[in-house]
């Protein structure tokens, strides 16, 4: 087995197509097949199915991607370290976070990379936490910020903080607003959610099993913060969410945040990461700078709603499973 088999096996996978790898390694395809041929021989597996429309993996070849992606990522690590220098960590990551997390999250850690991790060429990535986990699996991103909704076993962990989940809604103009609001009303109103089983969904739908009620009154499926924010200002329905994505429309005054008690509703964020794919020392430098921010930024109250969860461990590598 070669490296360059590992690195046109990967092209292939993530490319979907021999025609496309070949372009994207700079192989004649004809060669590139010959040496998949000569991998698939060796493995005694087939690892893509092939058909006209392209190829997709097998089950061998789903089991196969994330060693490739670790050996190569191994191999990377330590060119690197052969040519390390007292400057720091070096090297490309791929970090992922969820849409309702990177208006709090985003931009202070691009700042503090930048100032802190000069050599670290940092890559963000927005999505719905289900395909955030699927990233984090097959090794496509390093590092992720998902929810613990009690599925997070199949990772390395740390717990970041607990984030308070609010009522939000259009602002109602009434004398006196409620202090709070239960579970049981919360889950009675006209929902705004995401798709399951994205962001919040997982969450709400466990809180109310647990508290014996009725499932959430959902209205509609809407996973983008941006169109989820428009529908709430057209007034058409409601959402439970933390504060931080819809700050600017709560203090504007367009929307209102009632928070949900009894029981009280929250979300802990964690960082994650494969326990199958060793952590780069420019991943590790990473996630040991996002534990330190997030307990600034939870200090400095710049993050509405939450606390920090105590006794969290410094990185996803030295993380409890669940």
């Amino acid at each position: 087995m070669e490296l360059r088999q590992l690195k046109y096996f990967l092209a292939i996978a993530e490319s979907g197509s021999f025609s496309r790898a070949a372009e994207r390694v700079f192989v004649a395809q004809s060669a590139l097949s010959h040496q998949m041929a000569q991998l698939e021989q060796e493995l005694g597996t087939d690892l893509f199915h092939r058909s006209r429309r392209g190829v997709v993996l097998t089950e061998a070849g789903q089991r196969f991607f994330p060693h490739a992606v670790s050996i190569l990522r191994q191999t990377e690590e330590a060119v690197l370290s052969a040519r390390s220098s007292t400057e720091g960590p070096a090297g490309k990551v791929v970090f992922g976070i969820p849409h309702s997390v990177s208006s709090a999250m985003a931009l202070p850690l691009l700042r503090e990379v930048r100032r802190q991790l000069p050599r670290v060429q940092l890559e963000l990535t927005e999505e719905l936490t289900g395909n955030l986990a699927t990233q984090l699996r097959a090794g496509q991103i390093q590092l992720a910020v998902l929810f613990d909704d009690g599925t997070l076993s199949a990772f390395t962990w740390t717990p970041l903080l607990r984030e308070r989940m609010y009522l939000i809604g259009p602002a109602v103009q009434t004398p006196r607003r409620a202090a709070r609001i239960t579970l049981r009303q919360a889950l009675s109103q006209p929902l705004i959610l995401p798709a399951s089983p994205h962001g919040v969904r997982p969450l709400i739908e466990a809180a109310a099993q647990r508290a014996g009620l009725a499932p959430p009154q959902q209205v509609t499926d809407i996973s983008s913060i941006s169109i989820l924010r428009t529908s709430l200002l057209a007034g058409l329905g409601q959402t439970l969410l933390p504060m931080m994505p819809l700050k600017a429309e709560i203090d504007a005054g367009l929307l209102q945040a009632t928070p949900v008690g009894a029981p009280p509703l929250e979300r802990v964020l964690a960082l994650c990461a494969s326990p199958h794919i060793p952590l780069s020392a420019a991943s590790q430098a990473v996630a040991q700078l996002v534990v330190g921010l997030v307990g600034e930024l939870c200090r400095d109250k710049a993050w509405p709603g939450a606390t920090l969860v105590p006794a969290a461990p410094a990185a996803p590598r030295a993380a409890r499973r669940s």
